[in-house]
């Protein structure tokens, strides 16, 4: 862009987000002394510096400095500043906190003495440092545009304590299913109940002869293998039917977070969930169990397992939870786990497109781990006339890392 460009044209011309992020628009505008009000620059702030992280530390002359990245301001612009000048414990604290991790893992022997004997950073360690404090801020970026997207109530937190790691690539967050071309996932219910109370009443699960899925407290009580047929658009009970469970979403808040143990992401429950409860639903793209095994043979290679047949009562259709699902792409699988897989029908009351929730086996405490089987062992009658669950049909073993006293060795 020409220098020549006026101010105005310039916010015409570049203040489009598929250009460039809007940190890099940021940099240039404070390069070219350039105002832009649809990124944030004005007058008024054009020439404001805030840490956005600490890049190196030295100690000159007996003073402790740091290398400092300015917020908006390209890397060009860093510059060394005394402790005194920088007002954000906060990230003084990250950069010890990376500091010392990095230091221990080379040096497990040598605690206590870091702070005192280092005059400067080697080269490797500050671009770890560095690598790590961008990774945070890409990682909270990923965590507030989940939190824009989801739409339960709970909040999604990011973490990764583990490796350097960022958001994955080519993934989109949805909260319903996305139909591929030439799947029709919207059908509507065309009658609902008239109940005034569907405890008592001839709700949808009577009139589709099933067992009414809830106790009073909300909680599953029929055995895995058997649907839930919830109360639809159609029916005259309302938002307050204890017959509307998986349809309002899931309260809990939940982190996405980075495992130890070669799981790549993996997610944690923040807070106490109670036995039978539901927990999160299973979504992704649904597409035909043909298009199905050809994806499933280029996933096999790569060791993920994301396929779903939707097999309740015919095997026409699976679902897709590779490059779009929600917050449950992320749990692991558990030879041992504690949450279990049921067939929902609310709206839409083909058979052959179930949704798929996950309700707990059991108590699960706040910052447990949450999973699911994907074979759906032990998940009660999976005869013709019930669910099953299982994954599409893989052709490549893959390893199973659960840890659990009764895995398998095998995800398939």
């Amino acid at each position: 862009m020409s220098l020549s460009v006026s101010k105005k044209c310039f916010k015409k011309a570049w203040c489009v987000p598929c250009l460039a992020s809007i940190e890099t628009l940021q940099e240039f505008c404070r390069k070219e002394m350039l105002t832009c009000t649809s990124i944030g620059i004005t007058k008024k702030n054009l020439n404001n510096y805030e840490v956005e992280y600490l890049c190196d530390y030295r100690i000159e002359k007996g003073v402790e400095k740091f290398l400092v990245k300015w917020k908006g301001w390209p890397e060009s612009s860093n510059s060394w500043e005394p402790t005194r000048n920088l007002k954000c414990p906060t990230l003084l604290k990250q950069f010890y906190s990376d500091l010392y991790k990095y230091f221990y893992a080379l040096k497990p022997n040598k605690k206590g003495v870091i702070k005192n004997n280092i005059k400067s950073l080697d080269p490797s360690l500050s671009d770890y440092i560095v690598k790590k404090a961008k990774q945070r801020i890409v990682l909270r970026r990923w965590e507030e545009e989940l939190n824009r997207k989801k739409s339960h109530s709970g909040m999604l937190f990011v973490e990764n304590v583990v490796d350097l790691e960022g958001p994955p690539i080519d993934f989109y967050y949805i909260n319903d299913y996305k139909a591929s071309p030439g799947v029709n996932t919207l059908g509507e219910a065309i009658v609902g109940c008239e109940c005034s109370d569907c405890f008592k009443g001839k709700c949808c699960p009577t009139e589709a002869g099933v067992l009414f899925a809830y106790n009073e407290h909300k909680q599953i009580k029929i055995p895995p293998g058997r649907p839930i047929y919830e109360c639809n658009s159609r029916c005259k009970c309302g938002p307050d039917c204890p017959n509307r469970v998986v349809q309002k979403g899931p309260p809990y808040s939940l982190c996405i977070f980075r495992t130890d143990n070669g799981r790549g992401w993996g997610v944690r429950t923040l807070q106490k969930i109670k036995k039978n409860s539901f927990v999160m639903e299973y979504v992704g793209e649904v597409i035909t169990s043909e298009e199905a095994e050809r994806r499933g043979q280029q996933y096999d290679s790569r060791g993920i397992t994301y396929l779903f047949d939707l097999d309740y009562e015919a095997d026409e259709f699976t679902v897709d939870a590779a490059r779009y699902g929600n917050v449950s792409h992320f749990v692991n699988h558990s030879c041992d786990p504690n949450l279990q897989v049921f067939n929902v029908f609310i709206d839409n009351l083909d058979v052959r497109l179930p949704r798929i929730a996950l309700f707990s086996t059991r108590s699960i405490k706040a910052g447990e781990e949450l999973t699911f089987d994907y074979q759906m062992k032990g998940s009660g009658d999976l005869s013709t006339d019930s669910i099953d669950m299982s994954p599409a049909k893989k052709r490549v073993r893959i390893a199973c890392r659960c840890g659990a006293a009764t895995c398998r060795g095998f995800l398939n």
